[in-house]
């Protein structure tokens, strides 16, 4: 039997929609009626609530991790003004997004835009709907504790694990109470895909939840971390190293994550193991994967 295509088929039917998003705040900053307009309705359509705002009002009304739509057809940017407003949002922690319209020729500062957006740019009508849904989905706050794709790891004997917010899991069968060690006939997610349910050739059921992979930070050598319980030493200094790399002070990476500076700094000198989810958090606001601040390398 394919485990690949039972776990993706169930875990679509299991959680439906993409997690809650209603109420998430996206600004518009545009003086033109149409692009408000369109941009409005596409993001009410998937429960992002839109607030406009005039371009000139950016530097003042960035809020930390919320999500920024720059249109850069506005007659107030040009392609110096534009650069500067996208690079301010992304420092002060923002998502920003750039729409360009079809017509304007922004060639030369094409890269570091998408760069800047992690390729949440718009240049025709259809990018819309793409740039949209990728934004309900980074709003969803739920969506680093729910499986997005379960399945038995193309090495064999172990699980490979795809959270919805991109990372990426191997999971030690070892860590599956009562397995007896025979083949994986079916894998079903369950619960808003936070629990699987593996049935085993044996007839045995398992289970396996999120919360036990988020324990247990089961990635293995090769794949970007440590096997069995994370060092939380060598975890502290690998994240200090990126945050310096990123010439990031730990206040600044506190202002961008939420988390109290203090905190943060109990994390770097190895007195706190912080959980996947947090790691995820911190590794996204320095900039890079999970399973770069989870590396030996």
């Amino acid at each position: 039997m394919n485990d690949s295509r039972v776990a993706e088929t169930r875990a679509a039917e299991s959680r439906g929609a993409d997690g809650d998003v209603t109420g998430a705040r996206v600004t518009l900053f545009t003086d033109r009626a149409l692009f408000e307009q369109q941009w409005t309705q596409a993001l009410a359509s998937v429960g992002l609530t839109p607030r406009a705002a005039r371009p000139g009002q950016l530097p003042q009304a960035i809020a930390k991790g919320a999500p920024v739509i720059i249109d850069a057809g506005s007659e107030s940017y040009d392609e110096d003004e534009l650069l500067a407003h996208v690079g301010l949002a992304r420092a002060l922690g923002a998502t920003p997004v750039v729409s360009v319209p079809i017509d304007l020729d922004v060639s030369s500062i094409d890269d570091i835009l998408d760069d800047l957006c992690l390729g949440l740019v718009t240049r025709r009508p259809e990018d819309v709907s793409r740039v949209v849904a990728q934004l309900a989905r980074r709003a969803d706050a739920t969506r680093a504790r729910r499986f997005e794709y379960l399945t038995v790891s193309p090495r064999g004997g172990e699980l490979l694990a795809i959270f919805s917010d991109g990372t990426a899991v191997v999971v030690d069968r070892e860590v599956l109470d009562d397995d007896d060690g025979s083949a994986i006939e079916e894998i079903a997610l369950e619960d808003e895909a936070t629990r699987a349910v593996l049935s085993l050739e044996s007839g045995k059921e398992l289970e396996l939840t999120t919360a036990m992979v988020a324990r247990k930070s089961l990635l293995k050598k090769g794949n970007g971390a440590t096997h069995g319980n994370v060092d939380g030493v060598r975890l502290g200094q690998r994240l200090r190293e990126l945050r310096l790399a990123a010439s990031l002070t730990q206040a600044e990476l506190a202002r961008r994550t939420g988390i109290h500076r203090p905190n943060i700094a109990r994390v770097e000198a190895g007195r706190h193991t912080p959980s996947l989810e947090t790691i995820a958090r911190l590794a996204s606001a320095i900039g890079v994967p999970t399973t770069a601040v989870l590396s030996d390398d």
